[in-house]
């Protein structure tokens, strides 16, 4: 079995085709045909994305059930006030496919403004006038676009957003396109403890 843990750029999709010529995996890294994405990053996120042909963990890694975590680092236009990290925390209604969904309890926290993060091209806009934040949050379940719905929710769209961390295996010293490679053994360790 093989396993990756890749850093996916920024406007890059989380599969290996492109039915409208956006960029793909196939264009920033080569593994072997039967290795596809475990869960999916939007487009215009970025952040750890485990890669296998060991079809075995997908439902552990998966489903909610299982509350394996994930963190996001998460940068808003505005600056983020303690009543919307405290909404957040204890969880939002969001729609997902035209029905409502309340969001689990997740984990926030607020990053320091000069957090280091690899440049993102193209950068994201900036305004004099108007101060971003960064905050942390650590989920168990992946929606789509949960993470922006529920920024937004709380009066705080979302300017950037990074996986940061997946299991025990971070950001941490990677760039975007970088691609690590996992034994089944750190999988193991890093996802299922």
């Amino acid at each position: 079995m093989q396993y990756y843990l890749l850093y996916k750029p920024f406007q890059v999709l989380s599969q290996f085709t492109s039915p409208d010529g956006k960029m793909c995996l196939k264009d920033i890294i080569e593994v072997e045909k039967d290795v596809y994405p475990v869960g999916r990053l939007d487009y215009d996120s970025e952040g750890l994305l485990l890669l296998t042909n060991d079809s075995s963990i997908n439902h552990q890694l998966l489903h909610p059930s299982f509350e394996h975590k994930r963190t996001y680092w998460v940068q808003v236009d505005g600056a983020i006030t303690e009543d919307a990290l405290e909404i957040l925390t204890k969880g939002v209604v969001i729609n997902i496919d035209g029905k409502q969904f309340k969001t689990n309890k997740a984990v926030l926290k607020t990053l320091p403004d000069d957090i280091l993060v690899p440049e993102r091209n193209p950068p994201i806009r900036f305004r004099k006038s108007i101060p971003t934040s960064w905050v942390s949050i650590e989920l168990t379940e992946g929606k789509n676009r949960q993470v922006r719905k529920m920024f937004a929710s709380v009066g705080f769209p979302v300017l950037r957003l990074i996986r940061a961390q997946l299991g025990i295996y971070t950001i941490d010293k990677m760039q975007p396109a970088d691609l690590l490679s996992l034994t089944e053994q750190e999988v193991k360790a890093g996802f299922f403890r």
